[in-house]
């Protein structure tokens, strides 16, 4: 094998022109599909990435009624959903997908948070226990964060993320100054942000709404213990769990969302929904916001269409694999004499047939192996021009190298047994 080997690159080398000619439809080939791949790749990453962020695997699961979320705002409490207990959190940690809980209440508000005539118009104010921070993943800029007295006591305080601060203070510190909640006073003690700030790469404007959440104008967290103050003590509670992956984040929402359910006497009304069933759409249910499905559904539109360009791509490979069995063909013809002396020598048809089929998979090979680099260096340009992501895929790369070996044994076939079966008669006799 190893002599083989050798006299394939050595018949390669005196022929070189003729031998990069031949490669050329491999390499092409093998080039765009490569270019092809790592772009798909990167642009489904980019998809995951814009719609559930990085670094926070967070996922949201709140409580709906007749398909809507419900809000406290505009509807009246249930009385059926019971506060959720130390229990519950237990059960909820306790899941293998989950790495921490947060048990919260959210409102969207337009004209109730105020720092003198200043309005946070379009933000969030969010009641939160005592790790909703951390789930968020968010660190303190400015002052501190919540501590157990002011759960305890009740006391009002607050903590504004810098969209908000931007929006109330401007250019003031905000530290020690108070905000209104529904003309209820508050003092802001602290200033926090994402650890991990991931702006997503947004090219149209349906990709801004999408994905920037229609332009929140910032958060404002206060204890959970004092919501009762501004808003009814006995609104349901949402949670957010941390998945301990991304990948992790579609079931840590699912398994959560069945213990609520379990919890508030809602397993029937899910069983329900799911099936189909009238009830179901009108009953309340604990659901999960399932943001990596929609990435998926994304990717899977993406790809769908990409996945054309890949099977056009592979045309010029059949075309490259004809020009290897054209060349090969040739070489038999020129080396009639040598294999009519081989033969005389003694060389069996197995020999024979082994150093061509040899020859034309080291072309391929050769030929595959120039296509991956050609392939990689497409891909980053590609990136540089369209500003989107490309992620190299390794088993992308380990399947061209087999398909180039494959290509060769198949298309060198051919000529190898016509090599093989030559009389050695006739081969000597030919001019």
């Amino acid at each position: 094998m190893i002599e083989n080997i050798r006299l394939s690159f050595q018949g390669i080398w005196s022929h070189k022109m003729r031998s990069f000619l031949t490669m050329l439809g491999i390499i092409i080939g093998i080039a765009a599909i490569i270019a092809i791949v790592s772009t798909i790749t990167g642009t489904n990453e980019q998809i995951k990435q814009n719609l559930v962020g990085s670094g926070t695997n967070a996922v949201k699961v709140k409580l709906y009624q007749g398909g809507y979320e419900l809000d406290p705002s505009y509807e009246s409490i249930p009385s059926s959903i019971p506060v959720l207990t130390d229990t519950v959190r237990e059960q909820i940690t306790a899941l293998e997908e989950v790495e921490t809980v947060s048990f919260y209440r959210s409102r969207s508000e337009y004209d109730a948070v105020y720092h003198t005539n200043i309005a946070l118009n379009g933000g969030q104010v969010i009641g939160t226990d005592t790790q909703y921070m951390s789930v968020y993943n968010y660190r303190l800029t400015q002052g501190r964060g919540f501590d157990a007295q002011d759960y305890a006591q009740g006391r009002k305080v607050v903590l504004l993320d810098t969209a908000a601060v931007e929006t109330l203070f401007q250019q003031e510190d905000p530290i020690g100054k108070t905000i209104e909640i529904r003309q209820e006073p508050f003092v802001v003690i602290g200033v926090f942000e994402q650890a991990r700030a991931y702006q997503p790469v947004i090219q149209t404007e349906e990709e801004y709404y999408m994905y920037m959440n229609n332009g929140q104008a910032g958060v404002v967290l206060l204890p959970d213990t004092v919501w009762p103050v501004i808003y009814r003590y006995d609104e349901p509670q949402s949670v957010v769990v941390k998945a301990r992956s991304t990948d992790d984040m579609t079931q840590a929402g699912k398994k959560t969302a069945e213990i609520l359910n379990t919890n508030a006497g809602l397993a029937a009304a899910e069983e329900s929904a799911s099936e189909g069933g009238e009830n179901g759409t009108s009953q309340l249910l604990y659901k999960n916001e399932d943001l990596l499905d929609q990435a998926k559904q994304l990717q899977d539109l993406s790809s769908a269409t990409n996945q054309l360009l890949v099977w056009i791509a592979s045309i010029s490979l059949l075309v490259g694999g004809i020009g290897v069995m054209n060349i090969m063909l040739v070489s038999v013809t020129e080396r009639t004499r040598e294999i009519g002396l081989k033969k005389a020598l003694g060389a069996k048809k197995s020999r024979i047939l082994a150093q061509f089929l040899t020859e034309a998979a080291v072309l391929t090979s050769l030929g595959g192996f120039l296509g991956i680099a050609l392939g990689m260096v497409l891909a980053r340009i590609i990136a540089l021009m369209t500003q989107t992501m490309t992620v190299i895929s390794v088993g992308a790369i380990l399947v061209s190298v087999i398909f180039s070996v494959v290509i060769g044994l198949v298309f060198g076939l051919l000529p190898s047994i016509k090599a093989a079966n030559l009389s050695p008669i006739e081969a000597l006799r030919y001019e």
